[in-house]
């Protein structure tokens, strides 16, 4: 069931840890307060499920606390990345949707 939606750019960034792979997008700090504070489920290591919506692509994940940033953070695959023509260093406009 649909929660939530949130619509804001972001920077897609490469997670340094494993810079092979793992491409993120950082939420506001303002949605990610707002996610934090709403009485959703949270999933494995505090995250929270959403939809997600980058151009045409539609897909189903989960944002991530990260505390270094103080704010969610959402993994971008790179088969959505591939279908956009984006890569790290660009700004994407993102709509996500928590679920609850």
């Amino acid at each position: 069931m649909a929660g939530t939606r949130y619509e804001f750019e972001a920077e897609l960034w490469r997670w340094t840890a494993r810079t092979d792979s793992w491409v993120f997008a950082a939420l506001p700090t303002d949605v990610s307060d707002e996610i934090a504070d709403s009485p959703l489920p949270p999933a494995g290591f505090g995250s929270v499920k959403v939809e997600v919506t980058i151009g045409g692509s539609h897909w189903s994940t989960s944002v991530f606390p990260d505390a270094g940033r103080k704010t969610f953070v959402l993994p971008v695959k790179a088969a959505v990345r591939r279908a956009e023509g984006v890569d790290v260093g660009d700004t994407v406009r993102i709509a996500v949707e928590t679920l609850i």
